[in-house]
């Protein structure tokens, strides 16, 4: 069992949502990266907006 369950999150360990929000609509992917490419998985799409792999 996670240490913070039950527990409220820290600031600390949140997202930061309008950084997020930003990243989604500025960051542009390069197909030439492998860890920018989207890739889909048995529980749908797999990415991350700050890694550029979800735009």
């Amino acid at each position: 069992m996670h240490p913070l369950a039950g527990e409220k999150a820290p600031k600390e360990i949140l997202e930061d949502i309008p950084a997020l929000i930003a990243a989604y609509y500025t960051q542009i992917p390069n197909p030439k990266y492998p860890a920018q490419r989207v890739s889909f998985g048995t529980s749908g799409h797999r990415g991350s907006a700050t890694k550029k792999s979800f735009n």
